[in-house]
């Protein structure tokens, strides 16, 4: 009998994973993406599908660790500084949307025949938007770390919080009232408690505690360890009675400062990645299709009319909060549906008679439609949306964090002056235009901001006002002047490095102000020089010499006739500028003959040191 048991849960556990190995793939085949691919595979062997499954719910309590775990990894990537960065979104953005859509949606639920207590609780859930299919979206498309991503993790954040004052406001409408053992005061005075007991945790003790286990070097214990920090951080706001997710985040953002932030990064994501599936996987299988059969008609209008009235205000505050078109109508599409604090709120309300079993098999059903419509309603969105409009809608990513040197521009250039410095163990800031280039990047692991760097405010944001070095490496001759310009005019004092694109580029950053300038192809070819001359049977350090000479001295050489140059006449008509340059390659001429008969030279270059 046990061995028949066993075998009979271990055939759950395989079509279990049989249903996400087979859904999704083809899902993403078709273009309908993961998230759709789970919900159609839990509806397949769920209760009103197949039948394999007849309790929906426990997995999706056991699978929300997945939501818990998705949190802690997004408050990894937020520090401190940067969280309160975020603090008038949170507060601001997220409560003019939450507030707003919540009063509009109790309006259109009074409107078809409930009562405003019922109509508020089922406002109250479907406002509380799903956090997993959004973050989901964006994390596919690596747009965790750009404004708009921004602005809907800080919605999300706000949404979170407002888990607590919900339940609180359900307890008060509840038409008999709940006894506790436990006074109001005791039970804030609680929370408050495990707050504090989490920041104590994260700040003294969690960072000692993998500094040992990594001593032992045994790389389970460390994946034990980070298991046990997220899970015994949600559980202990668990017990608080706050948001469990919540304690996931709040320890995420505890340790982003942390040495061994991306070792539990890598430890969590896999276990994040399948709770997450098998999450998606029950919302499918606790979609009831006997409720919606018999309640069709209510179930189908009040999923359009919430939808409808929560996009709406959604698209409306964004515009309000000078958001373009293109991005508010896809925060819209993204952000429209009820999520999975709904079913928290809802069965809260029925335990405590605020709704009756009807209103709550149906209000779930009307979340769960919502949900599975999401990713249906973001493929149509994106295969309709103007690819014109796509691209310029991507606005300039959130910069999180200030480094001593910052480098715009990281094409071929400045991938190579990036590598050279990061190999010598200096932090840098990489700033790039190309949006599939920054994309490209964060897939092999380089942390690259996608944003306009004759922008100003996004150098502020990036600290340029604390950087010991800006390295100027974009290939736009007239982009890079101009960044020139504005850096010497505000920060004097500010060492500026820039890529010339050839002579009069470097003339003109010269006059603009950088310190050094390098011309994109010199050092290549002068190298090119040194070989040829190797080649036609130069020993090879008589060759370095003069390649190394002749570096320096054409270096000065620009410098010097940069004093001279003026746009408004040709470089080939500037009689004087022609002289400085004809006496000076002369001189350099006769050095180096100098260096070729053997003989030492005595020349310093104004700019740096010439050492031979």
């Amino acid at each position: 009998m046990a061995e028949a048991g066993m075998a009979g849960e271990l055939i759950k556990v395989v079509t279990l994973l049989g249903a996400a190995v087979i859904a999704v793939p083809i899902f993403r085949k078709i273009g309908l993406g993961s998230v759709l691919g789970y919900l159609a595979g839990g509806l397949l062997i769920g209760p009103f599908g197949l039948g394999i499954f007849t309790d929906p719910q426990t997995i999706i309590h056991v699978a929300e660790l997945g939501v818990v775990m998705f949190l802690f990894i997004i408050g990894l990537e937020m520090q401190p500084a940067h969280l309160w960065g975020l603090r008038r979104q949170i507060f601001g953005l997220g409560s003019l949307q939450v507030l707003g859509a919540t009063a509009l949606m109790t309006a259109v639920i009074m409107l078809l025949g409930a009562s405003w207590q019922v109509a508020f609780i089922g406002a109250a859930g479907f406002v509380l938007t799903s956090t997993a299919i959004v973050m989901s979206s964006l994390g596919e498309n690596n747009e965790l770390g750009t404004a708009k991503g921004q602005s809907m993790v800080s919605i999300l954040l706000f949404e979170d919080l407002l888990i607590v004052p919900l339940l609180a406001i359900v307890a008060f409408l509840a038409p008999v009232v709940q006894t506790s053992d436990t006074p109001a005061w005791q039970s804030i005075l609680i929370a408050i408690g495990s707050l504090l007991a989490l920041f104590f945790a994260g700040r003294v003790l969690i960072n000692p505690l993998f500094k040992i286990l990594a001593k032992t070097g045994v790389r389970e214990i460390m994946t034990a360890a980070a298991l046990l920090v997220v899970l015994g951080s949600a559980l202990l706001m668990e017990l608080g009675g706050l948001s469990m997710a919540m304690g996931a985040f709040v320890a995420g953002v505890l340790l982003s400062e942390s040495s061994f932030r991306h070792q539990l990064e890598a430890d969590i994501e896999p276990f994040r990645g399948l709770l997450l599936g098998l999450f998606f996987l029950g919302v499918g299988m606790a979609l009831d299709l006997s409720v919606v059969a018999d309640n069709w008609q209510l179930i189908s209008l009040g999923v359009l009319a919430l939808m409808a009235t929560k996009g709406v205000w959604i698209y409306l505050v964004a515009r309000m909060t000078k958001s373009d078109h293109a991005i508010a109508l896809e925060r819209a599409v993204m952000m429209a549906q009820g999520g999975e604090f709904a079913f928290v709120l809802f069965s809260a309300a029925a335990a405590q008679s605020v709704i009756d079993a009807t209103t709550h098999a149906n209000l779930t059903a009307i979340v769960v439609m919502s949900m599975v419509l999401t990713p249906l309603f973001l493929v149509i969105h994106g295969k309709f949306a103007k690819t014109a409009d796509r691209t310029t809608a991507r606005e300039n990513d959130f910069i999180d964090e200030e480094n001593p040197i910052i480098i715009l521009g990281h094409g071929r250039y400045g991938q190579v002056v990036n590598g050279v410095l990061t190999a010598c163990g200096y932090h840098t800031t990489l700033i790039d235009s190309d949006a599939d280039h920054v994309d490209g990047l964060a897939n092999l692991g380089i942390k690259t901001y996608f944003g306009d760097a004759t922008r100003f405010d996004l150098l502020e944001m990036a600290g340029i006002a604390k950087a010991k070095l800006a390295m100027i490496t974009i290939d736009d001759p007239q982009k890079s002047l101009s960044i020139v310009k504005h850096l010497r005019h505000d920060f004097p004092d500010l060492p500026i490095v820039a890529r010339a694109y050839d002579r009069i580029h470097a003339y003109q950053l010269h006059r603009a102000g950088a310190n050094a300038v390098i011309r994109e192809t010199f050092d290549s070819a002068v190298r090119s020089a040194k070989t040829g001359l190797e080649l036609l049977g130069m020993d090879s350090d008589t060759a370095e010499r003069i390649a190394h000479l002749y570096h320096h001295r054409d270096r000065d050489g620009v410098a010097k006739a940069a004093e001279s140059y003026d746009p408004d006449i040709s470089r080939y008509k500037n009689t004087h500028m022609i002289s400085l340059l004809t006496e000076h390659r002369a001189n350099t001429k006769v050095m180096i003959d100098k260096l070729m008969r053997g003989e030492e030279i005595e020349w310093q270059p104004k700019r740096g040191t010439y050492l031979p």
